[in-house]
């Protein structure tokens, strides 16, 4: 690829074009404590995908706040879940926004999903002199739906910080508190009557709830859910024919049921 010759449709090499780099930083020993956000997953329900995370972020043994939303939405059939250092997370969100814009309205056509996991996987590729410095380390987690399979479908990717991806067949998790999710999850889907895969809208969610309590009772870092200072989690479902958000009171009235 030549720097000064964009592909066309593509954000990330127009703003290389320019030596421009969108989540490219020096890092130093003199770097404060960074915030990391945790937990984040995804299962497969019979409506499609779901998608949710704590909403608490920390430095070190800090709680900087109980309020991040840590699923984003990209575009009208992609979801990004992010753990790790939000300030970068939040970047990569931004660019993927702005990259799959600018491909449909130069293309007039939509990226394909696999051009969109790989899109994330090259930043995270980017962002390696900062994850091998430990700093800026992010672990994501990426839905989209694929419109080429008959009929059309959401699909599950996870990655390692280096930029490796992976489909996940029926659920995938990252930071501090998935090993105790995909504990559950996973003992869910062989012994549980319903599966994660068969349940409804409502029996999603409300598990989902009680696997952010569960991690949280287990990692410090994972915020849960409580009901009582009316925290809830930030619950995101991705159907073939688009992005929804399951709001605090779908999320408190699902929970007492």
């Amino acid at each position: 690829m030549s720097a000064q010759t964009p592909i066309a449709g593509d954000f990330v090499s127009l703003l290389a074009s320019h030596n421009l780099a969108p989540v490219r930083a020096d890092a130093s020993n003199a770097a404060p404590a960074q915030t990391q956000a945790t937990t984040v997953f995804a299962f497969h329900f019979a409506g499609g995908v779901l998608m949710a995370g704590d909403r608490r972020a920390t430095a070190g043994n800090v709680i900087v706040t109980d309020r991040v939303d840590k699923v984003l939405e990209l575009d009208a059939t992609s979801l990004l879940a992010i753990a790790g250092v939000p300030a970068t997370a939040f970047e990569m969100a931004r660019v993927l926004q702005t990259s799959f814009e600018y491909y449909r309205r130069s293309q007039l056509q939509s990226l394909s999903l696999p051009a969109k996991v790989r899109a994330l996987a090259r930043l995270l590729r980017d962002n390696l002199p900062m994850t091998m410095q430990g700093v800026g380390v992010v672990v994501p987690l990426f839905a989209g739906v694929d419109a080429h399979a008959t009929p059309p479908k959401p699909q599950i990717y996870f990655y390692d910080p280096l930029g490796a991806q992976f489909q996940a067949v029926g659920h995938a998790a990252s930071g501090s508190g998935s090993g105790t999710i995909r504990s559950v999850l996973s003992f869910q889907e062989r012994y549980g009557r319903p599966g994660p895969s068969q349940m409804n809208l409502e029996e999603a969610v409300r598990f989902a709830l009680r696997l952010l309590m569960t991690a949280s009772e287990l990692d410090a870092a994972t915020g849960g859910v409580n009901p009582g200072a009316e925290t809830f989690a930030t619950i995101k479902v991705l159907r073939a024919s688009g992005v929804e958000t399951v709001s605090d009171e779908q999320q408190a009235e699902w929970l007492r049921q």
